[in-house]
């Protein structure tokens, strides 16, 4: 496997039936973006802080809730504080939680696409590209060792602050050995019908995916597509590449773009990490440049 995932969360709290973590991402880097009218600058890509509560209520029963704070924005000037991007609350019997708030949707977990920053003018798949995440979230998860499925709903709310268009999503995956396959159907009322289908297959030094997503648009008799090509390996024990191709076709205009990234994690600390990245598409002016720097924990 290339890079496991090894962000562990800080314990601030554990006893009597409660454990309480704060995790955190942030990440900063110098980028030249692909358009001529942008120069050189520093750039606040994430500055999470995750708080998540825990309760034990017994016979395998869990009570828990989560506080995403996002600050890249305020680093920006865009805005003053912070900004939510998480707040929910369930319950987790077993391997089977529900939870409602304002989360991801379940078409989220879609895609194998593997850069810091798209490429001018793609998505990172046609579920990105419609709708991933909402303010009046219903989400079931359910993980089965050899099968995980999720299905959420977003809520119209019609008459409230958050209305808006709702969306149910499915997602479904599997592993075979070395072979992981997925599967994602999103329904987006009156916007579009959205499905699609990926595979990875992990060799131990090198990881290959693939993922293809398709958007029926309503009142439309276009489809927008998004196909994604990435493989990983790594070049010593603590430096990872990524190389990928991006497609998207709307039957107006296509754009073909490629990415390619290294990634250094300090032996002593896998956590910290430092990154660049090239990436180039039809739709840039020139070619997109940055380098940064990123903490977990």
């Amino acid at each position: 496997m290339v890079f496991a995932h090894t962000s562990t969360a800080a314990t601030i709290y554990d006893g009597d039936g409660l454990n309480y973590k704060l995790k955190g991402d942030w990440q900063i880097q110098l980028r030249d973006n692909a358009s001529k009218s942008k120069d050189l600058d520093v750039e606040f890509d994430d500055l999470e802080l995750k708080n998540t509560v825990t309760y034990d209520l017994d016979n395998n029963l869990q009570a828990f809730g989560q506080l995403d704070f996002s600050f890249d924005k305020a680093a920006e000037d865009q805005q003053s504080g912070d900004k939510l991007e998480e707040a929910y609350m369930g319950l987790k019997y077993d391997s089977v939680a529900f939870r409602m708030g304002k989360m991801n949707t379940s078409g989220d977990e879609f895609g194998v696409e593997s850069a810091y920053e798209k490429p001018a003018g793609t998505n990172e798949d046609q579920f990105e590209a419609m709708t991933d995440a909402g303010d009046d979230v219903l989400r079931l998860d359910a993980d089965f060792d050899v099968v995980y499925i999720s299905l959420s709903h977003e809520l119209e709310s019609k008459g409230n602050t958050s209305e808006g268009d709702s969306s149910t999503d499915l997602f479904v995956s599997t592993n075979i050995d070395a072979l992981t396959l997925a599967a994602a159907y999103q329904v987006y009322d009156n916007n579009a019908d959205t499905w699609g289908v990926s595979a990875q297959y992990d060799a131990g030094f090198i990881n290959l995916g693939a993922d293809y997503s398709v958007s029926d648009l309503d009142n439309s008799d276009r489809n927008e597509t998004t196909y994604n090509l990435v493989s990983t390996f790594e070049a010593s024990q603590n430096t990872a590449i990524a190389l990928g191709y991006v497609n998207v076709d709307d039957e107006i205009e296509k754009v073909d773009a490629w990415y390619a990234n290294v990634t250094y994690r300090f032996p002593a600390q896998k956590n910290v990490s430092l990154f660049a990245e090239v990436s180039d598409s039809d739709a840039g002016d020139e070619s997109d440049i940055l380098a940064g720097m990123q903490i977990k924990f």
